[in-house]
């Protein structure tokens, strides 16, 4: 039998499974009744896992939830078709699928053989975890001229080799390797 947690119990960043689902607790709120009889409600920001949906919902404080059968395995990012990418475990050699619905906009951020993280549900995979930042060339950006810092605007669009679009500061020139900050879609330093 699966363990089970209290809704009271359950705090930010904690994992649990609801509606056979697993959630991940965004903030949590406890409201507890001034007047006798009344109940503790705990009000959970929540995101689900399998759809990335975010919302706020009620409990009575003695609701139980599943601790989710989550795991998080290493594996190399390997290629992208029109069925979904495919990475390989680094433990068992296994080959695992995820549909673009799944990625998001992580192929920004992805070259071939990047190592990351994969999550997953039941043995299934449900989605990944980039990096805080990863390594990109510069495969096009203008060339700095001098006098352009004079409007106050020391950045320049630059094209990566993934395709990703992102403004660099002036010095950075074609062919340089970057940091990118997968959060924010920022320049984050020269590699």
């Amino acid at each position: 039998m699966p363990a089970l947690i209290d809704a009271i119990d359950i705090k930010r960043k904690m994992y649990f499974e609801f509606e056979n689902a697993p959630y991940y607790c965004m903030d949590v709120e406890v409201s507890t009744p001034t007047a006798r009889g009344g109940q503790t409600l705990v009000r959970m920001k929540m995101r689900n896992l399998l759809t990335r949906a975010v919302f706020d919902k009620t409990f009575k404080a003695g609701e139980k939830f599943k601790v989710p059968d989550l795991e998080t395995v290493e594996a190399s990012y390997l290629y992208s078709d029109g069925e979904g990418s495919y990475f390989m475990d680094q433990e068992t050699f296994e080959t695992h699928t995820l549909s673009p619905e799944k990625l998001g906009d992580a192929l920004d951020f992805l070259l071939e053989g990047a190592i990351i993280k994969i999550d997953k549900f039941n043995g299934n995979p449900i989605g990944l975890q980039l990096p805080e930042k990863v390594e990109l060339t510069v495969t096009y950006t203008e060339p700095a001229v001098r006098g352009d810092t004079s409007r106050g605007d020391v950045t320049k669009p630059a094209k990566l080799e993934t395709g990703i679009e992102i403004k660099v500061p002036f010095f950075i020139k074609e062919g340089e390797k970057i940091k990118v900050a997968t959060e924010t879609r920022e320049f984050a330093g020269r590699a």
